[in-house]
């Protein structure tokens, strides 16, 4: 089964109170640290903000306070890169996530002092602050707002090659700075927060193919939920066969143990998990004949009475298929459903299978010699590899 991209389920949202519906599926507690990594990814890494602050364009900034206070005037301010990015998530017990973004953007322009003209490199700390909740939850998808967005800028370091700048242009870039950048930059936080909201509401609303058997069909059960600890998470999980029919499964409820030190628990219900194993293991019959050969290689003196088999057919010579025209052959068929029984530390897939022991007549008939029902009780070890969920049974 694959899982999915686990901490692309983790998308930032909060709400206004938990999640009083507890739907039968996946749940899981996702942890600030999980959180922060996943955002870091999507906003810093993958170069989201860079790119939609790419065409940034600042106002003019017009003042005094150039050499012997000429007239100074900075056109074409924009920005060239941002540097040193980071990101830190907090969770708002009640009310959402606080997200917040600290960089230094460098600028450049063209600057007019008196009747030079050359070109001013502006390197500005800024420090974005924004609250995220989510609402308006329908069918999987949610809508993510930005209750408020602060923008704090730090130190402002200006050069210019001539130095002709006096430290009261410091004070007027950073005044005209305060005044325009949040008005520019909060706008954009709230375009890239919705697209990694859409981009992982499609790792979240998922359908996930089951070998030719079926698909599991994942989607957001119900809007998030914050706590100081922790962001919880409650998917609904569909599992259906070929055709089209959904396997049912109960609506019982899992609690999660804490996080501790771990950056997400997940959690899957047993009903979840024996809906799917009866997608997983879909065994066909198997029939496997006992020829001479595999027989001798088995046991070399099987014609002697001492041999089940041909000793049956020593005390009764009557029976006629017993004599070399058919090979006996054994069928294994899988009787009903497998179920995992989940225990502390421990699971256990339980099967039936039926074994059917027989030979064929010279006349076309099948002779039953032995119909027997065994019931098997599999160790179950489960481990991730390679972005699935592995499911390896052994014998007890």
């Amino acid at each position: 089964m694959m899982v999915l991209k686990l901490f692309g389920i983790v998308f930032f949202c909060g709400l206004l109170s938990p999640s009083q519906e507890v739907l039968s599926g996946l749940s899981c507690a996702v942890s600030p640290g999980a959180m922060q990594n996943v955002l870091s990814d999507a906003i810093l890494q993958n170069g989201l903000l860079q790119q939609h602050l790419q065409g940034l364009v600042l106002p003019n900034i017009m003042g005094e306070g150039g050499l012997l206070n000429s007239p100074t005037s900075i056109t074409g301010l924009h920005l060239v890169k941002v540097r040193l990015p980071r990101l830190s998530v907090v969770l708002l017990p009640g009310i959402g996530v606080q997200l917040t973004i600290a960089a230094k953007l460098e600028l450049s322009g063209n600057c007019l002092v008196g009747l030079l003209s050359e070109l001013i490199d502006i390197l500005v700390d800024v420090n974005i602050t924004a609250n995220i909740k989510c609402t308006n939850f329908e069918s999987g998808t949610v809508q993510v707002i930005i209750e408020d967005c602060l923008c704090i800028l730090g130190a402002i370091r200006i050069k210019l090659l001539s130095g002709l700048l006096s430290l009261s242009v410091n004070e007027i870039v950073l005044n005209q700075l305060t005044a325009t950048l949040p008005g520019l930059l909060c706008p954009v936080v709230d375009i890239v927060v919705n697209l990694v909201n859409i981009q992982l509401l499609g790792t979240l609303n998922a359908v996930i193919p089951v070998g030719t058997a079926g698909t599991i069909h994942y989607q957001l059960a119900s809007l998030p939920f914050t706590s100081g600890l922790f962001l919880g998470l409650d998917l609904d999980g569909a599992v259906k066969q070929v055709g089209g029919s959904i396997i049912p499964h109960d609506s019982s409820s899992s609690a999660l143990p804490p996080l501790l030190d771990k950056l997400l628990v997940l959690g899957l219900r047993q009903s979840f998990l024996n809906a799917v194993l009866s997608l997983l293991i879909q065994i066909p019959p198997q029939t496997f004949t006992c020829t001479p050969e595999v027989v001798s290689a088995a046991a070399p003196d099987c014609r002697s009475p001492a041999w089940p088999v041909c000793g049956m057919c020593s005390q009764f010579p009557q029976c006629s298929t017993c004599h070399g025209t058919s090979p006996l052959s054994i069928k294994l068929t899988l009787s009903g459903n497998p179920l995992i029984i989940l225990e502390e530390n421990k699971a256990t897939v339980e099967l039936s299978v039926m074994i059917q022991v027989f030979v064929k007549r010279l006349d076309g008939p099948l002779l039953n010699l032995l119909l027997l029902k065994a019931d098997l009780s599999l160790n179950a070890h489960v481990s991730i590899a390679g972005g699935r969920l592995v499911l390896g049974l052994s014998l007890g």
